[in-house]
């Protein structure tokens, strides 16, 4: 779809409801005029800058007038509008369209939920599997020699406060209970 056509489609986005103020509009064609003097001259940015005449009115002959010159004007008119009024031009029906039709975009919602496809319960059942095999290992292999209740309190320890907490918790236990 051409930038002619697109604007076509836009016009009317554009021109109701008052979703461009005076000073956005301004701004653009000043940009049209002084950044790319082929767009529009110094007479035509004056007739479109022209306060006695409505916004409205002003906004759609600025339009029309791009259109007939040509496609890479009306891109130019794009760029323009997404410099001074990101959001509106966000919210243009055109561009609405090219995000829908955008076959190559890859939906990322939806690429969150296919990372594997067997779901959340698979990998919850392979975690808790291999914390319990990590916790029977570590609990039956432990290299310190201590009283069964200590060594029950204290198993779990290295998960919380560390390993080297841990020994010097099992050797206080460990004397109290020889006391």
């Amino acid at each position: 779809q051409s930038y002619c056509q697109r604007l076509q489609h836009d016009m009317y986005f554009l021109t109701s409801n008052s979703r461009l103020n005076e000073q956005v509009v301004d701004k653009i064609i000043l940009q049209l005029n002084r950044v790319y003097p082929q767009i529009l001259t110094d007479t035509e940015a004056e007739k479109f800058r022209n306060p006695k005449a409505s916004l409205h009115t002003r906004l759609s002959y600025l339009i029309k007038h791009l259109q007939k010159k040509g496609d890479r004007h009306c891109q130019e008119f794009y760029r323009a509008l997404q410099i001074n009024a990101e959001q509106l031009y966000n919210d243009l029906p055109s561009r609405k369209i090219l995000k829908t039709t955008d076959s190559t975009e890859i939906d990322s919602d939806m690429e969150k939920c296919m990372l594997n496809d067997r779901g959340p319960v698979f990998f919850l059942t392979c975690f808790s599997v291999a914390a319990g095999f990590a916790l029977f290992w570590y609990c039956s292999h432990s290299d310190t020699k201590v009283i069964g209740r200590a060594r029950r309190i204290l198993g779990f320890s290295p998960i919380i406060i560390g390993r080297h907490v841990r020994n010097i918790c099992m050797l206080y236990l460990e004397d109290i209970s020889r006391n």
